[in-house]
């Protein structure tokens, strides 16, 4: 499935029903008196957080959504049947914002969580409501309400608990393929990871959901390589792992193309430096005498208080 993060849609709420001028006339009694109904309510446009969803692809052909109209009262005292509100499924994780003002509006977290974009207009009177004790007859009714219209942008934000961050092809993807359910396309060239991959490992009764980002190169907030955009995806992970590839053997490269990485997420949002972190040093099954590298590496770490580990996702 394509995998879409952001859009921009204009969403428009149902007008409300009219109100009815009506008069009852029996047989029995000709002058019976205003009858007229009220219109119903228009069906308002609904977001709602699901976790049946990973991206906002479903959306890519809705982008102006149009909410339900009211009925219109009728006679004999009969109201409106009230229009039905549109339910727009969105992945959790979805922000959305004032397309006009870049307003944020709603964060939607939780599955089950509702934002109410576009409330529908509200039934005109029926000509029975202004009927009073002066005014025993009145020939007039009311139109309904315009349902209210929004521009908004819609920005996913992946809710993953571990991020897998690091330079094209050193090997994230395969260690989320290795650790969890996920089977992300993996092949030993860059830029092999196009968009964000969820995978969920679960432990007992703990369930852990690990995002795969795509790689980062020197210059990606200047859009080069794939750009920074999909940092977003991790902006919610309480842990980040650095994955480093022991492919290139040169210890003074794998600290540069760490600090490479560092660099970029700080572009992108200075919070993602505070954010606790360890690195993990994939393809330990390229080395055939590891020890040494491995040694410099983990004093490294240990004297910057860095979690270090050397893993092999092929073995």
């Amino acid at each position: 499935m394509k995998f879409i993060d952001s859009m921009r849609l204009s969403v428009k709420a149902g007008r409300g029903g009219n109100g009815c001028m009506s008069f009852l006339r029996e047989r029995f009694r000709p002058n019976g008196g205003p009858d007229g109904g009220n219109g119903g309510r228009g069906g308002s446009i609904i977001f709602e957080a699901t976790t049946n969803l990973q991206t906002l692809a479903d959306l890519e052909y809705q982008r102006h959504i149009k909410g339900s109209d009211g009925s219109h009262g009728k006679g004999s005292a009969r109201n409106g049947a009230m229009g039905e509100d549109t339910v727009v499924l969105v992945p959790c994780g979805t922000i959305i914002y004032d397309a006009l003002t870049n307003e944020g509006l709603a964060d939607l977290v939780e599955p089950g969580d509702r934002f109410v974009a576009a409330r529908g207009g509200r039934g005109g009177r029926g000509n029975r409501y202004f009927s009073s004790s002066a005014r025993k007859a009145p020939r007039f009714c009311e139109n309904g309400d315009l349902g209210e219209e929004a521009e908004l942008r819609l920005e996913l934000k992946l809710i993953a608990d571990v991020g897998l961050v690091g330079l094209p092809n050193v090997g994230k993807s395969s260690i989320l393929a290795a650790i969890s359910n996920a089977q992300p396309k993996i092949a030993n060239y860059p830029f092999t990871t196009l968009s964000p991959n969820l995978g969920v490992l679960t432990t007992g009764y703990e369930r852990i959901v690990i995002a795969d980002i795509p790689g980062l190169i020197e210059g990606a907030h200047m859009n080069k390589g794939l750009g920074i955009q999909f940092l977003r995806h991790i902006a919610r992970s309480r842990l980040l792992i650095h994955v480093l590839s022991l492919e290139c053997r040169d210890f003074d490269l794998l600290i540069e193309e760490l600090e490479t990485v560092r660099n970029e997420m700080r572009s992108f949002d200075p919070d993602l430096d505070t954010r606790p972190y360890f690195v993990a040093a994939n393809k330990l099954d390229e080395l055939e005498e590891p020890e040494e590298l491995l040694d410099k590496l983990s004093r490294h770490f240990g004297s910057a208080g860095i979690s270090f580990c050397a893993v092999s996702a092929l073995t």
